[in-house]
């Protein structure tokens, strides 16, 4: 089974970090280095079912559909990930926890199979990383200690 397991520090609390990471309206902010998901019907409340929403790319339609799992803020989010068109089910989680004045956030993706599951967890931990290392610290550095964008930050993620 293959995975995806990142660890990044950031020098910013835990819940503006999951603030960060959890308030839809900045959702794309951070993951426009990537496909540029954008989540729809997205809430911390177990059994909620949402969809990440990115840019189509041939022979994929850009909709994973998810489904809340567990939540423990400001520590902790689960949610099942699938692509729309079906195929595994597998699992991301996310971790914060107090970390030399900041917070040590934890992202894994579990539950990729077989060579092609081999193959998508290389190609989106790479995505994830460009993420994690790009887009997240940029908005957590623009987000005020309130959790609001500073009036200069672009409110649409096209500037990453």
């Amino acid at each position: 089974m293959s995975a995806i397991h990142i660890v990044r520090d950031y020098p910013h609390p835990p819940q503006k970090v999951w603030h960060a990471l959890t308030d839809p309206a900045l959702i794309p902010l951070w993951t426009a280095t990537g496909a540029g998901a954008r989540p729809e019907g997205f809430a911390t409340t177990v059994g909620t079912t949402f969809k990440f929403i990115a840019k189509p790319k041939p022979g994929w339609s850009g909709v994973v559909r998810c489904e809340v799992l567990a939540v423990r803020a400001p520590s902790l989010l689960r949610y099942s990930w699938q692509d729309e068109a079906g195929g595994e089910i597998t699992e991301v989680a996310y971790r914060l926890e107090p970390h030399d004045h900041g917070t040590r956030f934890t992202y894994d993706h579990t539950g990729f199979t077989g060579a092609g599951g081999f193959f998508m967890a290389k190609i989106l931990g790479t995505v994830r990383a460009k993420m994690l290392t790009k887009g997240l610290p940029a908005l957590l550095n623009n987000l005020d200690d309130q959790g609001n964008l500073r009036p200069h930050y672009p409110r649409s993620p096209d500037h990453l």
